[in-house]
């Protein structure tokens, strides 16, 4: 059962009124996940493992928000068909004698809808996306450093309309951090570092983000 004002917050935090055309039944679906999972110790002391699954879940009675028939509302109601998200992701995890450590992982999705026989991309959805994990740790003065970030490609975004200037989808983005972690402290850990390296914000390319139905899209 979708508790649809917790885990839908987000409809609430724009201009657009939320409508709920029906009496909501329980979505449902079925799952099939193929995972594969192998663990490699060399004799030099490096570790070494490998994550893969393949991945399919089919919802009937989905509840799925719909900006699309009246760009001033959030319409919601069960999807008359089916939705899918299916597809494959991999994780590589090595860790090194000298300290050194990498963890890789990417997913590839096909996240859609089926309604009249017409199958859509959903919306707020990647088609991709991939994360990562490089450390090292300096033995000597009990230093670890570790540079992660993640990467999301493009996801259908809602606009109000041919009129609205900002882009229908997303650009490829990436969030990068890096932490320095200090143990040489008996029981406690010191850790610093900074976030979001390339200052990334969800607003690079449009002229605006957010504006409300009776503000001219020409505006800021």
């Amino acid at each position: 059962m979708v508790n649809l004002f917790t885990e839908e917050h987000a409809a609430l935090t724009g201009a657009r009124e939320v409508i709920v055309t029906e009496a909501l039944e329980p979505e449902r679906s079925f799952n099939v996940n193929l995972n594969y999972l192998k663990k490699m110790y060399g004799s030099n002391g490096t570790f070494a493992s490998i994550d893969a699954s393949l991945f399919y879940t089919r919802f009937s009675n989905a509840i799925l928000p719909d900006y699309d028939t009246n760009p001033n509302q959030i319409i919601y109601d069960n999807l008359d068909g089916f939705s899918e998200s299916k597809g494959i992701s991999a994780n590589l995890d090595i860790v090194f004698q000298n300290g050194f450590k990498f963890l890789l992982g990417a997913t590839l999705q096909d996240v859609s809808q089926t309604e009249n026989g017409i199958k859509t991309r959903q919306i707020l959805t990647e088609s991709y996306t991939g994360t990562w994990n490089l450390g090292y740790t300096f033995q000597s003065i009990d230093l670890m450093v570790d540079y992660t970030g993640n990467l999301y490609g493009p996801m259908r975004l809602p606009t109000l309309g041919d009129s609205d200037p900002r882009s229908d989808y997303s650009p490829l983005w990436s969030i990068r951090n890096i932490q320095f972690t200090y143990k040489g402290l008996t029981g406690f850990e010191i850790y610093g570092g900074i976030k979001n390296l390339l200052d990334w914000t969800p607003n690079r390319g449009n002229p605006f983000i957010i504006a409300e139905p009776t503000t001219p899209l020409t505006e800021k």
